[in-house]
């Protein structure tokens, strides 16, 4: 650990040694062409990504007691384009489950999607406008276990239908978990979303609502991914989408739940945005 003061974002002394081992093998894989072991160190690193995820910080405003923006992009880049950030996410939810008494794969997923606002910026072509909710931005889509635990992640314009985004998701559910046989979605997904889940293997249930119910009312099982929509919105940097690349806009979900993930795993707390 570095003798600065620290954050509350900081990953402790016990999620680090989660995430270390790792990086450690990405850092052996990745020798420098000259031989340079790098000037900053990796807890560093992932310290002043997860700060920049919490706080909503922009690139040229991280504290300069953390590494600069340049070698800080440079690694967020890198591990979001040779799926690293996936890597760690992943461990970290088939320990969690395993540690919930789970097993490392789920055979449910929950799937959803939420229009989030896109900043000033953020290039025109990669979004747009939700006809249903009238929100102008990105489309940022989850599939989630029973325990509110991220299994993929898809980000699209907002313009995009809720039919696109179930099959985006069911593809990339069933190539990463070849446990899962039925999905829960809600009535904004259609029949193409439906029978694309019987080409995957997927059971696709539509969970009619009540019409009687008047109001947000939870769904039984369903809420479980609007809850997980809620905790990520406590990460500043996801409430407006502010990547000009969508898989930027993934990969900062990854990150978000990997702060999680490891502080879930090691009995830490994080204080809310919120907080007074």
């Amino acid at each position: 650990m570095s003798d600065r003061m620290p954050y509350s974002s900081d990953v402790g002394d016990e999620q680090w040694a989660l995430v270390e081992p790792v990086l450690t093998a990405w850092k052996a894989g990745h020798p420098s062409v000259s031989g340079h072991q790098g000037k900053y160190a990796m807890r560093e690193i992932v310290n002043a990504v997860l700060y920049q995820n919490h706080s909503g910080s922009q690139w040229d405003l991280l504290p300069h007691d953390l590494p600069p923006a340049g070698a800080v992009k440079y690694y967020f880049y890198k591990w979001r384009d040779d799926g690293t950030d996936q890597t760690i996410h992943d461990l970290l939810r088939w320990q969690l489950r395993e540690k919930r008494k789970r097993l490392a794969d789920p055979s449910l997923v929950v799937l959803d999607t939420q229009s989030i606002h896109a900043a000033v910026g953020v290039p025109a072509a990669t979004t747009g406008k939700d006809a249903a909710k009238w929100v102008p931005g990105r489309k940022r889509c989850l599939a989630v276990d029973v325990l509110g635990l991220v299994i993929d992640c898809v980000v699209l314009p907002a313009s995009a239908h809720e039919n696109t985004a179930g099959i985006a998701l069911l593809d990339g559910v069933a190539g990463q978990c070849d446990t899962v046989r039925k999905a829960l979605v809600d009535q904004g997904f259609k029949k193409k979303a439906v029978d694309h889940g019987k080409t995957v293997g997927i059971y696709v249930e539509i969970v009619e609502r009540n019409p009687d119910q008047s109001g947000f009312v939870p769904q039984a099982k369903r809420w479980i991914v609007e809850q997980t929509n809620g905790i990520l919105m406590f990460y500043r940097r996801l409430v407006r989408d502010y990547e000009h690349r969508l898989t930027s806009s993934r990969s900062r979900v990854l990150w978000a739940m990997t702060s999680i993930m490891s502080r879930r795993l090691t009995g830490a707390t994080l204080a809310s945005w919120r907080t007074a």
